[in-house]
């Protein structure tokens, strides 16, 4: 199993400006990649990421729909108050993240 971590609003560290930025070219290569992630988690600001419409939103539909799992950190989800604002992917559990990353081959955080 391939798993990617998204925990953050923006891609790397430094400028974060340059980072939002890489986000969506990140996941808009990823769906034109033929090997996709499994799973794709979400937690601490990542979890923003499922509210917003446009490019970001059409990626990640585009994997979900090629049968990417997209897993937001119930916790986190609830800090940021965004519990109505999730517009892909589901809510789940620090349990569900802690044993997707266990059982997985491979996990890669962006």
């Amino acid at each position: 199993m391939r798993v990617v971590v998204v925990n953050s609003e923006s891609m790397g560290r430094g400028d974060e400006e340059l980072g939002k930025l890489l986000i969506p070219k990140f996941l808009n290569t990823l769906c034109k990649c033929e090997t996709k992630p499994d799973v794709i988690l979400f937690y601490n600001s990542g979890v923003k990421l499922l509210t917003q419409a446009g490019a970001i939103q059409e990626a990640l539909k585009t994997l979900e729909e090629a049968g990417v799992e997209l897993i937001a950190c119930g916790t986190c989800v609830s800090y940021f108050g965004l519990q109505d604002r999730i517009l892909v992917g589901r809510v789940s559990s620090m349990d569900e993240i802690v044993a997707t990353m266990m059982k997985a081959d491979s996990v890669v955080t962006i």
